[in-house]
């Protein structure tokens, strides 16, 4: 595979704070992989230093053949990243059209097609940010950043305070975006065991450094190495 991101010895943080440290990654074109650990490990803050929203203070950050440590993000999107936080920041006053086509590059994704990945955002076109409930805002903030044709998508906690028929319906339309556009995705998600099922490949960050780079399989069924990184029985 074609190797698309590459991080070498990158280190970030806040004012005087260092969270990423020395972090070297690299991900293919087209794979998704799940960035686990516990809570303040950097897993945020590694991709908001993708999107440029955290300097990278050492290190280089590369996309494709382009060298982009220092662009700002409105650059980083422009060259395909697109970001769903984990606020989901969708604009409130306006509505599920409105917050779908003020997202929409030319070269993007249709209308047409997010309301196929996700049928309940057609049924509630008309229904303003406010007026929706927690799954439907985030499937609205999944599908915007679709809009904007990314090639890779940076994916925070999305499933967090879902309910599991709304976890299942929002997992489901990501495998269909992932298999019908090939997309480069990283999944950042502390409910770790629907994030090794989705992902194939598995990163967990300890204290701002990758301790496991690997098969997500292999970590799922060591359950002893997941209590150990991650906690998942505490």
């Amino acid at each position: 595979m074609t190797e698309f991101l590459n991080l070498q010895h990158v280190t970030s943080g806040y004012g005087e704070t260092v969270i990423l440290d020395d972090v070297s990654l690299q991900i293919a074109k087209g794979e998704c992989v799940a960035l686990i650990g516990r809570n303040g490990m950097g897993k945020t803050t590694l991709l908001s230093t993708l999107m440029g929203h955290v300097p990278c203070r050492a290190g280089t950050i590369t996309l494709g053949s382009q060298d982009v440590t220092h662009w700002a993000p409105w650059r980083r999107s422009r060259a395909r990243l697109g970001l769903v936080p984990q606020e989901r920041e969708i604009f409130p006053s306006l509505t599920v059209e409105e917050n779908l086509t003020v997202a929409r590059r030319a070269d993007g994704f249709t209308l047409e097609q997010v309301y196929e990945w996700f049928p309940r955002l057609a049924q509630r076109r008309g229904n303003k940010g406010n007026q929706l409930s927690g799954g439907e805002q985030q499937m609205l903030a999944i599908a915007r950043a679709m809009m904007g044709g990314p090639e890779l998508l940076l994916l925070d906690e999305p499933l967090e305070g879902l309910a599991p028929v709304i976890v299942d319906i929002v997992m489901q339309a990501l495998a269909r975006i992932r298999e019908a556009q090939g997309l480069t995705m990283i999944l950042v998600e502390q409910q770790v065991m629907a994030a090794l099922a989705f992902a194939p490949r598995a990163v967990v960050l300890v204290r701002g450094r990758i301790v496991y780079d690997g098969p997500s399989e292999a970590l799922r069924e060591d359950r002893a190495t997941l209590d150990r990184l991650i906690g998942v029985h505490s």
